[in-house]
């Protein structure tokens, strides 16, 4: 019998008509692993409601910083461009290296419900390094000049999703370092259309409501352990004490 949602995952159902994770196809390692934290809150990837999305892995890093970059940005757009065809009126994107915070059963409801009193059109449940104050309770007002770094958690609503889509796409048409806005890594993207779009509120879960896994990148180039079979498996065994210690003391 399928498992009932927890009332984190009846949560996330009642306020996103349309999830979707990002995985490479090869990452079959990544795909247990979110789909681990999902059952947390009683809920499974059923292709509809919750679905992976196949990340793209371009040739070439073409004008990105790097073929991951690239990859990145072109898949967070291929979601984008997937909800509006869709109809989508609210979008949650995760990417596959996502570990809810331990306290999220709890949390998630009540920052859900409160950001649905909010005029919000984006929404981070996980963020990194936002320069601004970060006291609120359990959510707060992102200032739009404010970088947000980190994409693993976010959300948007119809009228962002139909402001975003084109704003990308004309990134894509530009130079690297154009002043309006070129190719450049997503999380970059997202905050440069902020900028764009004053009238667009951005709000952010506090503290996060998540955060990235420790696993091998593949952003950037792999590192050299990451790279020998031997080592790598170590380092995996690594990553998995350090991920089951910082929850531990989360």
């Amino acid at each position: 019998m399928d498992a009932m949602p927890t009332e984190a995952g009846q949560s996330l159902l009642n306020t996103f008509d349309r999830v979707r994770i990002i995985n490479l196809k090869h990452r079959s390692d990544r795909r247990r692993e979110i789909e681990s934290e999902l059952t947390r809150f009683g809920l499974a990837v059923d292709g509809e409601a919750i679905a992976f999305h196949e990340a793209c892995r371009p040739e070439s890093a073409g004008s990105f910083p790097s073929v991951g970059a690239r990859g990145c940005f072109l898949s967070h757009l291929g979601v984008l461009e997937e909800a509006l065809a869709a109809g989508t009126q609210h979008l949650l994107i995760l990417e596959d290296d996502l570990d809810f915070s331990t306290d999220a059963e709890v949390r998630l409801p009540l920052t859900l419900a409160r950001l649905s009193q909010t005029n919000w059109a984006i929404f981070y449940g996980g963020h990194e390094q936002y320069p601004g104050p970060l006291d609120g309770e359990l959510l707060v007002k992102a200032d739009r000049n404010g970088r947000i770094r980190t994409t693993h958690f976010i959300a948007l609503t119809r009228p962002a999703i139909e402001a975003t889509v084109p704003y990308l796409r004309r990134m894509l048409s530009r130079e690297p370092g154009d002043p309006a806005g070129g190719p450049m890594h997503v999380d970059g993207a997202y905050s440069w259309f902020r900028e764009s779009r004053p009238d667009l509120e951005t709000w952010l879960a506090v503290p996060v409501l998540g955060d990235q896994r420790p696993s091998r990148t593949d952003i950037a180039q792999p590192g050299l352990l990451d790279r020998l079979p031997l080592l790598s498996a170590l380092v995996s065994q690594i990553r998995r004490a350090k991920r089951s210690w910082s929850r531990s003391v989360r």
